[in-house]
């Protein structure tokens, strides 16, 4: 699968791509040994696992609302208008999500509605360690606040001199944090799930991180969003795109991570060949240089006709997918995290400013879950309003069905009622 040979991938290389969730697995028993100390020693633990992976001696878990405060202040004025700038567009496609309560009657004396409630609490895990991620603060807190999750913590890994990056503390502030906490990794998570002294357990976690992060979330008994683990990105594309787009896009997503995984899938040889060559160009001016080359070492380019290059990408599910193609083939895609379309649609829109969500399933677990969004902090009850005539008109129905069950006392609660 390496970017110096451009060929049809044989069924075993495939499989390999298909099969990311196979990371989970290998990291679990190691994992489950770090939720487990924190579950039984709290803050101690956690204490001693922030020394021996961030390197941090902590005086203090929870960062201070001074310390935000002086963090927002230091920052550059057009930074933070950046920050305010991506916080509205983030907020903006979120409300636009929202749905209300309802009530409809279906039949005489029958009305049927829906409930919606904001969970009570959240933890919002923000990555740090090789950078840090402001932007997933806003993505992170802010879904919830719409939603209008009463309590939403912040952990994110501290420096090693305990300190946590002025940005992401106030992108926690802008986006409407509640607590932040200088926890990181499998620790943090514990943290959230079980609860320790400081960090008070909470009701869901949310929020990416490499494949411990990940495990942690779904070995932990407390509700996620759902598996986001290292970066990914698929591109399908025709003759029609440009090289240098594309080759700067697979750079761009191999900087996250040394086990991202990027994938052009295109009808067209010599498009595969230009953008090999745009990489060898590209990355000889790049920052976090080692981290791209050992990414792109695990790279892969498929040629095929653009029917097999939509049904590989349907199969690998991507986190996030762009299309660069002539023909519209939007309507042809069933699973990808997020879709970006046309050659001015980089992921870096999505990732940063445009609005919609950059917390997204990998690992081809796009089949099954959506990326974060507002109905990941609610819950929906559905309601019933019955009056007299409306129950007469389901009475036979009802004592029939609870009977064939065998279930006499169901028949009978609606028998009753009849008098």
């Amino acid at each position: 699968m390496l970017l110096n040979s451009i060929s049809m991938l044989t069924n075993i290389e495939i499989e390999s791509l298909l099969k990311r969730q196979d990371e989970l697995q290998e990291v679990m028993p190691s994992v489950t040994l770090i939720l487990n100390d924190i579950k039984e020693n709290g803050d101690t633990a956690l204490l001693k696992y922030t020394m021996q992976f961030d390197k941090a001696a902590l005086k203090d878990i929870e960062v201070s609302h001074k310390e935000i405060h002086e963090a927002v202040f230091s920052l550059d004025k057009k930074l933070l208008t950046h920050l305010k700038k991506a916080a509205s567009n983030i907020r903006a496609f979120h409300d636009a999500q929202a749905t209300k309560d309802w009530i409809k009657e279906f039949a005489p004396g029958i009305r049927l509605g829906q409930r919606i409630s904001p969970l009570g609490s959240v933890g919002a895990y923000v990555p740090g360690g090789r950078a840090s991620y402001p932007s997933t603060a806003l993505m992170t807190v802010i879904p919830a606040k719409v939603a209008g999750v009463r309590q939403v913590i912040v952990c994110t890994p501290p420096n090693p001199d305990g300190t946590v990056n002025p940005l992401t503390l106030a992108a926690a502030h802008i986006a409407g944090a509640d607590r932040v906490f200088r926890a990181g990794g499998v620790q943090a998570i514990a943290a959230m799930a079980y609860g320790t002294k400081t960090i008070p357990k909470v009701d869901k976690i949310v929020g990416p991180g490499n494949v411990y992060v990940t495990a942690a979330k779904m070995a932990c008994g407390t509700a996620i969003d759902f598996p986001a683990g290292p970066s990914e990105v698929l591109i399908i594309a025709d003759g029609s795109a440009r090289a240098d787009f594309i080759a700067s896009d697979m750079i761009a997503q191999a900087e996250h991570d040394p086990n991202a995984v990027c994938v052009l899938v295109t009808p067209s040889e010599n498009l595969a060949k230009q953008v090999m060559q745009e990489i060898e160009i590209q990355i000889k001016n790049v920052a976090r240089a080692e981290i791209i080359k050992t990414s792109l070492e695990n790279a892969a380019i498929l040629t095929g006709t653009l029917d097999e290059c939509i049904d590989f990408s349907n199969k690998f599910a991507p986190e996030h997918l762009e299309i660069m193609t002539e023909e519209d083939i939007l309507g042809r895609i069933r699973h990808a995290g997020s879709i970006f379309v046309g050659s001015y649609a980089p992921v870096s829109a999505g990732d940063y400013a445009s609005g919609t969500n950059h917390v997204l399933p990998t690992a081809g677990y796009a089949r099954m879950f959506s990326g974060l969004n507002i109905d990941h902090f609610v819950t929906k009850s559905s309601v019933q309003i019955i009056e007299k005539k409306g129950l007469e008109g389901m009475n036979d129905t009802i004592i029939g069905l609870a009977e064939a069950e065998g279930l006499f006392a169901h028949a009978n609660a609606v028998r009753i009622r009849k008098s």
